[in-house]
């Protein structure tokens, strides 16, 4: 009966339960109503041309500096960077692009303790970012990187810190990247 205590507490419990089960049903083809994949979406395919296997090369001398894989995952949302120099040293960027800011960022993690973080985008056919690059021991620096895609398919790697010291940029390193043969 309703005067039942017990049945007033069954009562409200399964309200609520159900309420709650109706919140949820509602709400969830909200949350994940959202497409899949960001291909054919504008700005994420802006970097592609860096994705691939790579063999990296010091830019004047030609010396081999290592390999860099750069996949594209997450549906096309993410590109993964697995960086390898010949002495065993390794690093990893996540790099993504942000369709509500309209910039490219780039976070790097190395085992030689520093991290970078960089945004940007497209400028005059080459991928610019700009940000920080942070020791761990405590120092911070600014920062920033070129990507540019050459006619034979290689990609240029600029990237250049500012020294506060003499108040002027200074070449960090740069690269070329070559293709490796899929054969």
């Amino acid at each position: 009966t309703l005067k039942d205590p017990f049945f007033g507490l069954v009562f409200w419990d399964r309200m609520y339960k159900t309420a709650y089960l109706a919140f949820l049903l509602v709400l969830t083809p909200i949350c994940h109503g959202q497409q899949i994949g960001c291909g054919g979406l504008n700005g994420f395919s802006d970097f592609d041309f860096w994705v691939g296997e790579w063999e990296v090369f010091d830019s004047a001398t030609g010396e081999k500096l290592g390999e860099d894989i750069i996949q594209k995952i997450e549906s096309g949302c993410l590109l993964l960077e697995h960086w390898k120099s010949v002495s065993g040293g390794t690093g990893t960027s996540l790099n993504y692009y942000n369709p509500v800011t309209r910039e490219w960022r780039q976070v790097w993690v190395s085992e030689g303790r520093y991290s970078i973080d960089i945004v940007g985008g497209i400028r005059s056919g080459s991928m610019v970012l700009e940000g920080s690059i942070y020791n761990f021991a405590g120092a911070v620096w600014d920062f920033r990187g070129n990507w540019t895609p050459r006619p034979d398919g290689s990609v240029r790697q600029f990237f250049e810190q500012f020294n506060h010291d003499s108040n002027d940029w200074a070449t960090w390193f740069d690269r070329r990247y070559v293709r490796k043969d899929p054969g």
